[in-house]
């Protein structure tokens, strides 16, 4: 699991942060995530190693994924996913439809109209400030990490690009976890290998993304329409299903 620090460092590079201490918080973080095993129900807490924060949930939610709290540091943690499910409204809502962060670093003084009834239940906890990041991959929208202050706090925008980066992993582990305990119909040969292959690299030039990351994305569309592999991918070359990159508006389209 090693190469997972190694990703998130390159991804938070690109997000213009630098990092090169060996005791910073944000590596520690990420290797944290990584000697995690991958074990699900851990996920949360390596948010809390470098952010001003009291805790953290992740919850996957939409078309792909079931909507479940699949980690979470505390009870009130938890507390705020199950009021966003039970409500069907909050950040981590707005954050996956938005595909982008949603910020609230003091919720007494918020002016948001979005989400009303969640505001009125949540000052019920006692929470000064949450914080929403999606959970994506390529074009696949998968949950949302929550964030809660006690007090309320702001993050600054190094933050914001370190959770954004490990938000990133933490996409991915999710989304081979539910590949792997989930039966997947195969019926994979010589030919449909071939077959998958050249539709990764179709996906691969579609989204500008790795070889890795596209047989990862066939392979979730595989499961989330129980169909095998060979089949997505026979889609993909006949161009019966295209990926694209997201738009201007942040969404994206097939």
């Amino acid at each position: 699991m090693g190469w997972l620090a190694d990703l998130c460092r390159v991804l938070w590079l690109k997000t213009g942060g630098i990092a090169v201490m060996a005791n910073d918080p944000f590596l520690m973080a990420s290797d944290a995530l990584s000697d995690s095993g991958a074990r699900i129900s851990e996920l949360a807490r390596p948010f809390l190693r470098f952010l001003p924060i009291s805790g953290a949930s992740i919850s996957t939610f939409g078309s792909f994924l079931g909507a479940e709290t699949i980690s979470a540091t505390d009870a009130r943690a938890g507390r705020v996913d199950e009021l966003q499910f039970d409500l069907g409204e909050g950040p981590c809502w707005d954050a996956l439809v938005n595909r982008e962060p949603v910020l609230e670093p003091d919720l007494a003084s918020t002016s948001s109209v979005s989400w009303p009834a969640f505001l009125n239940a949540i000052r019920e906890e006692e929470i000064g400030a949450i914080f929403a990041f999606p959970l994506l991959f390529g074009p696949l929208e998968i949950g949302a990490v929550d964030l809660y202050s006690i007090a309320p706090v702001s993050l600054t925008p190094e933050q914001q690009g370190q959770t954004l980066a490990l938000s990133a992993l933490v996409s991915r582990i999710i989304l081979r976890h539910a590949i792997s305990t989930d039966s997947i119909p195969d019926d994979t040969t010589t030919f449909s290998r071939r077959l998958i292959h050249q539709a990764t690299g179709m996906v691969l030039a579609q989204l500008g993304t790795t070889a890795e990351d596209a047989h990862l994305i066939i392979q979730a569309r595989a499961f989330a329409e129980n169909r095998p592999m060979r089949q997505i991918a026979q889609d993909v070359i006949e161009r019966r299903i295209r990926f694209t990159a997201l738009t201007d508006s942040g969404r994206s389209h097939e």
